[in-house]
């Protein structure tokens, strides 16, 4: 029974509760390239989009997407149900600033307390 039921119909949910897609993929798809698709289709008028691959979180059944994985790895009972689509939240981590990081240490390093007696 290949085919219909190796490819997954998904839709990515973003955070203003617009969505991308929907979209099919094959079961095989690992949870990398379907980040790049994210990468490649998110709407180019939103503001604070991800950069890379590490910007993005994929939620689908409460738990955290693993990059490393397949959707048939991550596979939850609701995947079986026939011309279904599921829904994976997308979570945006804003990138963190080198530069906040390193004023923040030299802040610390150049502490002084001066004790008058």
């Amino acid at each position: 029974m290949a085919g219909v039921g190796d490819q997954l119909e998904i839709k990515f949910r973003l955070n203003d509760g617009s969505d991308i897609g929907p979209k099919t993929f094959p079961a095989a798809t690992s949870v990398a390239t379907l980040k790049e698709s994210i990468l490649a289709q998110w709407p180019r008028e939103k503001e604070n989009g991800p950069r890379t691959v590490k910007d993005v979180k994929l939620i689908s059944a409460g738990k955290i997407l693993e990059n490393n994985r397949t959707l048939n790895d991550c596979r939850s009972p609701l995947y079986d149900i026939p011309g279904s689509v599921t829904t994976m939240h997308v979570v945006i981590q804003p990138p963190t600033l080198e530069k906040e990081k390193k004023a923040g240490e030299q802040a610390t390093q150049n502490k002084c307390v001066c004790v008058i007696l």
